[in-house]
């Protein structure tokens, strides 16, 4: 055990309980740490201490392999969740303070789940940069519920996750413009407090010419004249 600043007390592991609390042999935990799958363990002279973090790698790890991956694509999942933005920064990057927006979090196990198969380290790292995704210790959070099930739902469909990506960075750059539009709009006939309230309005706009731009597609893909 070691006790933080905060005054926790957090659980430690010597080599071999770490292996026991994982299920795995102890030169299975030598071969991760080997293929740097670990972080290094706090050394106190030569005894190697491991902490909860430790062992929820190895746990995800473990349900990761059972889902088909590889190790050398676990290392480079890793790799890619490891230089990911933190959660703290999301809301910097994105201009946002998750206002309306239902945050999830998820291990990457779950999140494998939710894109079976299109878990790479391409489409990780693009989530990150896109910012739907950023790490929190040993988890990921993204940034809206709906975008998530939005996004399976069209994974599950056929659509490849790095087509999704790829569009949802597309939308964004046209939803800032409409944003921007309708800012302008009420900047310069309402007084500035004026704008949050009516913010549900530029939602209402948007969403009624988005469905009547889909009608409009629809209805010209069925016309033989068109």
């Amino acid at each position: 055990m070691e006790d933080t600043e905060a005054g926790t007390t957090v659980r430690e592991y010597r080599t071999e309980e770490l292996a026991e609390a994982a299920g795995i042999p102890v030169r299975t935990l030598r071969f991760y740490r080997e293929r740097k799958l670990l972080p290094p363990p706090r050394r106190e002279g030569r005894i190697a201490w491991y902490d909860e973090h430790h062992l929820a790698r190895l746990r995800t790890i473990a349900a990761l392999l059972e889902r088909g991956h590889t190790l050398g694509g676990i290392a480079e999942l890793t790799a890619a969740f490891e230089s990911g933005r933190d959660v703290s920064q999301l809301g910097e990057l994105l201009g946002i303070g998750w206002s309306e927006e239902t945050p999830v979090r998820l291990t990457p196990e779950a999140l494998a789940d939710y894109f079976e198969g299109e878990v790479t380290p391409e489409n990780l790292a693009a989530s990150l940069d896109l910012g739907y995704l950023a790490t929190d210790g040993d988890e990921i959070v993204h940034v809206s519920r709906r975008l998530l099930d939005v996004s399976s739902a069209l994974v599950r469909e056929g659509v490849p996750l790095a087509a999704v990506l790829e569009t949802g960075r597309r939308v964004r750059a046209h939803a800032d413009a409409m944003a921007a539009l309708f800012t302008e709009l009420i900047s310069a006939h309402l007084p500035e407090d004026a704008l949050p309230r009516l913010r549900p309005l530029a939602k209402s706009v948007v969403e009624a010419e988005l469905s009547m731009a889909m009608d409009r597609l629809l209805a010209s893909a069925q016309d033989p004249s068109a």
